[in-house]
């Protein structure tokens, strides 16, 4: 099958070409201009220079497509580069979608986000307009909501990675996020799901029977506290790591004033989506593969003692 792929370049986006390329499907991916050394697989892949901010690009990619993965995300805005969550998670998928549905395409998978709904951070309430848009289209369709996705970054931007380096590297004792203001109260609370397991969930969601209008929220095998995954990252690099409760208000309070920084590590709306807490019920994961996820432990996470990393 082909399969144009939009945001096929980034962390999870070159797994989804593995995956794509390993199930026997022809990926093609919109490519900017002087990105093509970033397309995973090259001579598996077809591409077709464009911007997913130009519709015309977008059909161009889908008329070649007999289905279409949009997977172009953001976690942050960069307004003055063009960077929003309107533009890029969700014009950029209306126009996609319209798209597919005047070219006849079989099949669409959306790419979106646990916690995902109308009155959330402009990051939610983009992914859930866009999911909206789809399930009015009338397209088979499946939208996947992943909980935080880690993995080997391969040089990319990736959640383990980043807080390796910004909690856990550094020689200051590490801080474990809860919503309350006394120690211990209302903690974090994550699904980390691995990034194959991802990509192979839209596998499985493409190849198999048609999902008509399925949503699917996906987590790894275990409920983690914020703690937890730091003490994991800890152990996986072989260091000890001293965690102390910080009330996610402390940190909110320091974003109001800082965040429009570049150099700042979270945002306002970022903290609120975590004080939410990002889980889902393992046994979706496990039912949709056949098999037991891979967990975030030490071994799915021995990329972060690679030299790169340090």
């Amino acid at each position: 099958m082909r399969v144009a792929l939009i945001g096929g370049t980034g962390f999870v986006g070159s797994y989804l070409v593995d995956a794509l390329v390993s199930a026997g499907h022809e990926p093609w991916l919109l490519v900017r201009a002087g990105g093509e050394a970033r397309v995973r697989q090259p001579e598996h892949c077809r591409t077709v220079r464009g911007d997913l901010t130009r519709p015309a690009d977008l059909r161009q990619l889908l008329s070649n497509a007999d289905a279409a993965i949009y997977n172009a995300g953001i976690l942050r805005e960069f307004p003055k580069r063009g960077i929003t969550f309107e533009a890029i998670q969700y014009r950029g998928a209306v126009d996609t979608i319209d798209a597919a549905v005047s070219l006849g395409l079989d099949r669409f998978l959306l790419m979106s986000a646990i916690g995902a709904r109308p009155d959330g951070t402009p990051y939610q309430s983009t992914k859930y307009r866009a999911e909206e848009h789809l399930r009015a289209s009338g397209l088979e369709h499946a939208i996947i909501r992943p909980s935080v996705v880690f993995g080997d970054p391969r040089g990319l931007d990736e959640f383990a990675s980043r807080l390796y380096q910004e909690m856990v590297r550094p020689p200051l004792p590490a801080v474990a996020f809860h919503g309350g203001l006394l120690p211990g109260r209302r903690p974090v609370r994550l699904s980390p799901v691995h990034v194959t397991d991802v990509a192979d969930t839209f596998v499985r969601l493409l190849d198999g029977p048609t999902p008509s209008s399925r949503t699917v929220e996906i987590g790894g095998p275990e409920v983690l506290t914020w703690k937890d995954i730091v003490e994991r990252i800890a152990a996986a690099t072989g260091r000890r790591k001293l965690v102390l409760p910080m009330p996610l208000g402390v940190m909110r309070a320091a974003a109001a004033l800082l965040d429009r920084i570049p150099a700042f590590p979270v945002t306002r709306d970022q903290l609120d989506m975590l004080a939410e807490g990002n889980t889902a019920d393992p046994g979706t994961l496990r039912e949709l593969l056949g098999r037991e996820p891979v967990a975030f432990d030490g071994s799915a996470l021995d990329y972060l003692a690679r030299p790169q990393a340090a």
